[in-house]
């Protein structure tokens, strides 16, 4: 007996120990994230938002070849500190942030007595967190042969997921290349259409509570990109790395880090309505520029023939149309797409980018990046793939003027291939070229990191249009599915703005649009994108309504305001952006019916504006008017349609 009440405070204060609970919250008090261990002391956390349960206990940690960091595991102390900045952005759906943040630091030791620092950080509406390694005694690298992080939803969740892709698939054996479709409201647990799980980022429906999107910023030559796994019967996505067919089964599927080092972050948006998530800056907020701009980059829109003209536009001549149609729209670019090399050449491509800046046009120029992961055969080819061939490439480029590259084709997330984007971004920079990636994975906060990154395609953009009537058929739903996934934590290389009636160069054939010009309009604005390739076609000058053409001439690429106004995803999606003093309300609708919607826009309150709206027969109109000063305005969307307020 004696012996029992000894040991009694001893026990309590062990089984306190593991059951203590690390809260952080946000600046407003509205989001808790709850840190703890569960049996056998493994690191778990929890989310709520408006005392609403988000994630379920969740779990943390990491596997090394150097230490396993999820289980038995004791917490050895833990610091909070507040996170302020603010900071300028040219490229994303802000220009000036202001970021503030708690932030939580917990070190743990597992059994060993080797410690693993994890960082949160809690703002209004976000969360982001990773794993800090420091050097173990002599050891100072080590490769993560596993990350436990997971998250743990409500059953009541559904899901709005784009599946992984495996490697090898698709046309020439591109895939993955983050262009799957999406399936909107699926029970958790519900299997992916091919059995590896989910690209980020993840929009998760929790009930009657609110949204979660998940996905991750970052992620450097430093680390490899993740993915979620198949979701479990009751809720839980697992945190898993690429798979090892992925950059045709070369390179580790695992992560090798310097130490100290650390993983990139994870972040979670979390609200009780869509805005926080349409809005959100949290891939940006989290990380730093890695190097200085070479210059000064400009952005803008561009014309682009290989869209509605494809292959056999790779010519002189029909690249000397699109770049008189890129200079009777004002626009800054011409893109010219693949084949350029055979087709043209680089002697008579200097001829070509001369005449460009003769009409104050810049020239893009496509390349593949193609080594050794994939049989996509357009040149030029073995130019990106490596430093030597590479920087002998830009310093041509650089000499004949050439201001960008679209760069195709790209092998997976391995760390492999981290590593070649940032390789291509750092050299492009110090040869003042900008760079866009398609048939590629998801920007992870680039625009900030690298200053040169425009954006990628890493979505099932408008070359499909082109390709299947399937993708005309769903395209109103999948517009409004971008704003609050997609487009969310990146900007989307889409091409948008398609005004044949059908997808051919002599508008008479191929397959038919089902939207109407109005919503192809908005799509310039609903999607985010600092350069914008726009797919329309010098026809159009000629065969639609002159103000649809001056608008086209007019509208903007880069932002300094986002606001969300109402939507749902799939469904429909009304926001709102301006550039300087010039509001832009763009909406589209993707339902059945007609929607009616009184719309709140206290940045047109009283304003005169040009309003374009759909007829009943979908052909497009324009009208002035002037907004009410209690910025309330009722509107019709058609189904299939859009609409576009700006103020003059």
């Amino acid at each position: 007996m004696k012996l029992y009440i000894l040991l009694l405070p001893l026990l309590l204060c062990a089984y306190n120990a593991k059951s203590q609970q690390h809260v952080i919250e946000s600046p407003d008090g509205k989001l808790n994230l709850s840190v703890f261990l569960t049996g056998n002391g493994k690191p778990a956390y929890s989310v709520r938002y408006d005392n609403a349960v988000m994630l379920e206990n969740s779990p943390l940690g990491l596997i090394t070849n150097v230490a396993d960091f999820s289980n038995e595991m004791q917490v050895i102390k833990s610091e909070k500190e507040t996170i302020e900045k603010s900071y300028e952005q040219d490229r994303i759906k802000r220009s000036n942030i202001s970021y503030n943040a708690n932030e939580l630091r917990v070190v743990f030791a597992n059994n060993q007595n080797m410690h693993i620092e994890i960082v949160f950080r809690v703002s209004n509406n976000d969360i982001g967190f990773r794993y800090n390694l420091p050097q173990f005694g002599e050891t100072s690298c080590c490769i993560v042969e596993k990350e436990i992080t997971g998250f743990n939803f409500p059953d009541d969740a559904t899901t709005f997921l784009t599946p992984q892709a495996t490697p090898g698939m698709g046309w020439k054996r591109t895939k993955p290349s983050y262009e799957e479709e999406y399936v909107p409201d699926e029970p958790v647990g519900t299997s992916s259409k091919y059995g590896v799980g989910y690209t980020f980022p993840a929009l998760f429906h929790i009930g009657e509570n609110g949204w979660v999107l998940v996905s991750e910023t970052g992620v450097s030559s430093e680390y490899c990109g993740s993915r979620l796994s198949e979701g479990t019967d009751d809720g839980v996505f697992s945190l898993v790395f690429p798979q090892a067919g992925e950059n045709n089964g070369f390179g580790s599927v695992s992560p090798a880090l310097a130490l100290p080092g650390a993983t990139p972050w994870r972040t979670i948006t979390v609200a009780n309505n869509l805005k926080p998530i349409v809005e959100t800056t949290i891939p940006f907020d989290l990380v730093e520029p890695l190097y200085e701009p070479s210059q000064e980059f400009k952005y803008g829109r561009s014309t682009w023939s290989w869209i509605m003209w494809q292959d056999n536009s790779m010519n002189y001549t029909d690249q000397v149309t699109y770049i008189d149609f890129a200079a009777d729209m004002g626009y800054e670019y011409i893109l010219i797409d693949a084949l350029w090399d055979e087709n043209i050449g680089y002697d008579r491509m200097e001829d070509l980018i001369r005449y460009a800046q003769s009409k104050n046009v810049d020239v893009f120029l496509w390349y593949n990046s193609n080594g050794y992961w994939n049989n996509a055969p357009q040149g030029p080819k073995h130019k990106m793939d490596n430093a030597i061939a590479r920087k002998q490439e830009m310093k041509w480029l650089e000499k004949v003027g050439v201001k960008g590259l679209k760069i195709d084709f790209f092998g997976g997330d391995k760390q492999e291939t981290m590593k070649l984007y940032e390789e291509i971004l750092s050299d492009a920079n110090e040869y003042g070229l900008m760079i866009i990636y398609h048939g590629c994975t998801l920007p992870r906060g680039w625009e900030r990191m690298y200053p040169n990154f425009v954006g990628s395609e890493a979505v099932l953009a408008s070359e499909n249009l082109i390709f299947t009537q399937h993708a005309n058929d769903t395209e109103a739903y999948n517009a409004c599915l971008h704003p609050f996934i997609r487009n969310t934590v990146g900007s989307m290389e889409f091409g948008p703005v398609l005004l044949n009636k059908r997808h051919n160069r002599n508008n008479d054939g191929g397959s038919v649009r089902r939207t109407s010009d109005v919503f192809q309009l908005a799509t310039a604005v609903l999607f985010q994108s600092p350069l914008q390739m726009f797919a329309i076609a010098p026809n159009n000058m000629n065969d639609v309504p002159d103000f649809e053409i001056d608008y086209m001439k007019n509208v903007p690429t880069t932002w300094d305001e986002t606001v969300f106004i109402d939507g749902y995803p799939g469904k429909y999606c009304v926001l709102a952006r301006r550039n300087n003093d010039k509001w832009y309300v763009v909406g589209v609708n993707a339902e059945e019916n007609p929607k009616k919607i009184r719309l709140n826009l206290p940045m047109l309150a009283g304003s005169d504006v040009v309003f374009y709206s759909d007829k009943e027969d979908l052909s497009p109109q324009m009208q002035q008017m002037e907004i009410e000063k209690s910025g309330e305005f009722d509107v019709i969307i058609q189904s299939g349609g859009g609409m576009i307020l700006t103020n003059k």
